[in-house]
């Protein structure tokens, strides 16, 4: 009886591949409650970004954490983002490396290829049912909703420690 080494020959050509490669060749697990609020095809392959794991802050009903997911074709990176929902002090708190940046919003206001991205996120979880929407639309709703649409949008950079 003639068996095929094929599987044989498999399994030993998986264990040459260095570890890392392999891991990049899958697709990341995405984390359940992810809401996708952006996704991008590139010639590499998928641009996702998303939030998941809101929770509100238990002394200020106004400000919540979410985790926010960014993936690049196989590659993902992880922050958790503080944001206010208030509508006098709408704003964004992220990580950007070792920095803290600190972004005041103008919900209702002008929306820019520069902060597209804080408005998504806001939009996705001050408001989830807006999740996903252009936030370039949401200027009425935004209105309606007591954000005057006039705020200044401004940014902290605040230095992360030396190293």
């Amino acid at each position: 009886m003639l068996t095929s080494p094929l599987p044989a020959l498999l399994a030993l050509a998986a264990l040459a591949v260095p570890a890392p490669l392999l891991a990049r060749t899958a697709a990341p697990e995405r984390p359940p409650g992810l809401v996708v609020l952006d996704e991008r095809p590139t010639p590499k392959g998928p641009q996702v970004l998303g939030v998941y794991g809101m929770r509100f802050d238990p002394a200020d009903p106004d400000l919540r954490r979410v985790q926010l997911w960014r993936q690049l074709v196989h590659e993902v990176s992880l922050t958790t983002d503080t944001l206010g929902c208030s509508p006098r002090a709408p704003m964004r708190m992220t990580r950007v490396g070792d920095r803290w940046v600190v972004r005041e919003l103008n919900p209702g206001g002008l929306v820019t290829p520069a902060n597209r991205v804080d408005h998504l996120v806001w939009w996705a979880v001050c408001h989830p049912e807006q999740s996903g929407k252009d936030p370039a639309t949401l200027g009425a709703l935004a209105r309606q909703l007591g954000y005057s649409g006039e705020l200044r949008e401004t940014e902290q950079v605040l230095p992360g420690r030396a190293r």
